[in-house]
């Protein structure tokens, strides 16, 4: 297979991202300078020696550095990092991921994201300091990704799950268990005016956003297809940005190999088919609000 050298770069941002290692570290580690570093993340072209130590500093195999079958991510900082990649050049997205696509989420999810992330990292963690840096690090790539599909529009389908989005509605946005009543109240709230804000998208039916609403079980796994013209990717994650979020803990995978996106498009095909749709679909999640509410 032809090897894209911008794209083993963008591998290369994303892994090194995840991995809590600055440029300036990995640049002195592998006795180059940061500047040639910053060059290789661009797609210029380094020797196979290099790539290998690259990729045993960074955690990852040489495979998936290259883009070789399968990438393999167990950092979310780096996962999301690909998606923003793969987002750019992206025609087509097809998004399983609850319980509401974080992309056609408002800028209020955005604010209590970052507080819930941070919230969920537990008080005994060997270094706190940086697992907060990260959710500081990972809020801005979600942002990044935001913007850039706000600024192109490539077509969106987004299948929701009804089951959790009535649990997102019941309980809130949460990081931990121990909060106050006072604050799961301001969340409760928060996650209702997040389904208004939803209700209203699928009522004014934007072009080139669909939303399906499904009601029986949806695999506990999230993925994503994404379409760039002549290439496709899948993505499989169990990274959360929902209820009982999970940025910590997982290992997610991104291939454009034709039998995992062939499969999942079937899944995709036949979930929209049962969904619920446009107005039909925000008759029900207002329903689910009012019940919510009562």
């Amino acid at each position: 297979m032809p090897f894209r050298f911008e794209e083993i770069g963008q591998r290369l941002r994303a892994y090194r991202m995840g991995s809590g290692l600055g440029a300036e570290e990995i640049a002195q580690r592998l006795g180059i300078s940061r500047a040639a570093l910053y060059r290789y993340e661009k797609g210029e072209l380094a020797k196979i020696e290099t790539i290998a130590k690259l990729s045993d500093l960074l955690g990852v195999s040489v495979p998936s550095l290259l883009g070789v079958g399968v990438e393999y991510a167990a950092s979310a900082l780096s996962f999301f990092e690909r998606m923003r990649q793969i987002e750019e050049n992206a025609e087509h997205i097809i998004v399983l991921f609850g319980p509401i696509s974080y992309l056609l989420t408002s800028d209020e999810y955005d604010e209590t994201l970052a507080q819930v992330l941070k919230e969920s990292i537990p008080e005994d963690i060997e270094d706190a300091a940086r697992a907060h840096a990260e959710v500081d690090e990972l809020m801005g790539v979600l942002r990044q990704r935001k913007e850039a599909y706000r600024q192109r529009r490539p077509s969106l389908v987004s299948l929701i799950a009804a089951g959790e989005l009535e649990r997102f509605l019941a309980h809130g946005l949460l990081g931990a268990r121990t909060l106050g009543e006072v604050q799961r109240t301001e969340r409760r709230a928060m996650a209702r005016r997040e389904a208004a804000h939803i209700i209203g998208r699928m009522s004014d039916e934007p072009i080139g956003v669909q939303i399906g609403v499904v009601e029986d079980t949806l695999p506990n796994t999230s993925f994503q297809i994404f379409r760039q013209g002549e290439r496709s990717f899948v993505a499989v994650s169990p990274f959360r940005l929902g209820e009982q979020p999970n940025v910590r803990v997982g290992v997610a995978m991104i291939t454009s190999a034709p039998e995992a996106l062939s499969l999942h498009e079937e899944v995709a095909a036949a979930l929209w088919r049962r969904a619920l749709k446009g107005r039909q679909a925000a008759d029900f999640v207002r329903r689910l609000l009012a019940d919510a509410e009562g």
